[in-house]
């Protein structure tokens, strides 16, 4: 503020010689200054003594600093309903808050921070981080080929192809980039607990059966007929149709057994597909046992249902069919890629074909006790994925 050339005591002397019959043009020529500051003079400090006049300073002074402090909180409180919308965690929302209160209120940095909470270090920050411009594609390039895969399956595949980054760097680039995974809620959640079913750790210990249904852009309902190894969770047929009957899944299954083997229990629901004389008199005749599960308890039939939910949402939300052609070119596509390149989190990541070698594997080392003490039980897997157990209860 700029300095008074006049104190008060000097202010009051000359309204005291105006008063004792000066003249107001002789007292503005004596004091250098004008007529208009003399009667300004006198409007404010007329009739005042010198301890009067201070007083009123000082009291003016106040309400300068009162006013000045009130601006501020009010500044401060509009500041912080500007932020009310922001989360501010972690360095990067803090600069964005910062450079938002510098863009739209126009406040300076270091009272912007003071409102914030940040450190003027931090906000002027610059990360001399590499871009990874080319790790940063590839990772775009997968999640949209493969939407509903997060960051420990990509992380998998991109270490197949040789990137030698920890999965905690592919899953920094994986937030940045934005490619998180929405999760889709679960219509209802099975309440209680439940014993684990135990499963001899080979294939074709147990296969289960399901149906999955779903519509051709045209509105046509058709079904899916999906049959997985519950020990290996190899898919070992979808089979897409219109309508599928119990003669038609003896069939398949027939199919299967040809080339993989009888298992030793199927389990399923009590459809009338699954639960026809059809379905009985192939059971009787292959003798191969088959497990109902309860009514009205799919969760006793885990395993297909597992995969299910895995199909619906990797494929059967996220693709269009437009007739049984399309459906069948496109879920044999799906399924082959599930069994060969997909990674399974409970398998630690490996794919089920690649776990069943395993278990293939590791069962002829255990009948040959000196090829078991040549050869390890399981090759490495890649940093940041564990090896598999090679033999547990499958549940």
């Amino acid at each position: 503020m700029k300095r008074a050339r006049f104190t008060e005591e000097q202010i009051i002397a000359v309204l005291k010689e105006h008063e004792a019959g000066a003249k107001t043009a002789d007292l503005a020529r004596k004091h250098g200054v004008s007529e208009a500051t003399i009667y300004n003079w006198k409007s404010k400090f007329g009739g005042m003594e010198v301890s009067e006049a201070k007083r009123l300073k000082a009291v003016e002074d106040e309400n300068t600093k009162l006013k000045k402090l009130l601006a501020e909180q009010m500044l401060d409180a509009a500041a912080l309903r500007e932020l009310l919308s922001k989360k501010l965690v972690g360095p990067a929302a803090k600069r964005a808050a910062v450079a938002h209160l510098k863009a739209v209120m126009g406040l300076s940095e270091r009272r912007a921070c003071t409102i914030v909470g940040a450190d003027r270090t931090m906000i002027r920050y610059s990360s001399s981080r590499p871009p990874d411009a080319v790790l940063r594609g590839r990772l775009r390039d997968l999640a949209h080929e493969r939407r509903r895969f997060g960051y420990r399956r990509l992380f998998v595949l991109l270490r197949r192809e040789g990137e030698p980054s920890g999965i905690n760097r592919i899953y920094r680039l994986y937030r940045e980039e934005g490619l998180i995974v929405r999760k889709r809620r679960a219509r209802r959640k099975a309440v209680g607990t439940r014993a684990p079913i135990l499963v001899e750790a080979r294939p074709n210990a147990r296969w289960s059966l399901d149906f999955v249904h779903d519509q051709f852009a045209n509105g046509r309902c058709f079904r899916i007929l999906n049959i997985v190894d519950d020990v290996t969770k190899e898919c070992l047929g979808a089979i897409p149709d219109t309508s599928i009957s119990g003669r038609r899944v003896a069939r398949e299954l027939t199919t299967i057994v040809a080339w993989r083997g009888k298992p030793s229990l199927i389990v399923s629901d009590n459809g009338t597909e699954l639960s026809c004389n059809a379905m009985l008199a192939w059971c009787k005749e292959t003798d191969i046992d088959w497990h109902f599960i309860a009514p009205g308890k799919p969760m006793q039939n885990g395993f297909v249902e597992s995969f299910n939910g895995r199909m619906r949402d990797e494929l059967l939300n996220e693709t269009l069919f437009f007739d049984l052609d399309d459906a069948r070119t496109k879920i044999a596509a799906w399924v082959a890629d599930y069994n060969g390149e997909r990674p399974h989190s409970s398998l630690q990541y490996l794919t089920p074909a690649a776990y069943a070698a395993t278990l293939t594997a590791t069962d002829a080392r255990l009948r040959n006790p000196d090829q078991l003490r040549r050869s390890p039980v399981a090759s490495p897997a890649p940093q940041g994925v564990q090896n598999p157990e090679t033999l547990t209860a499958a549940g």
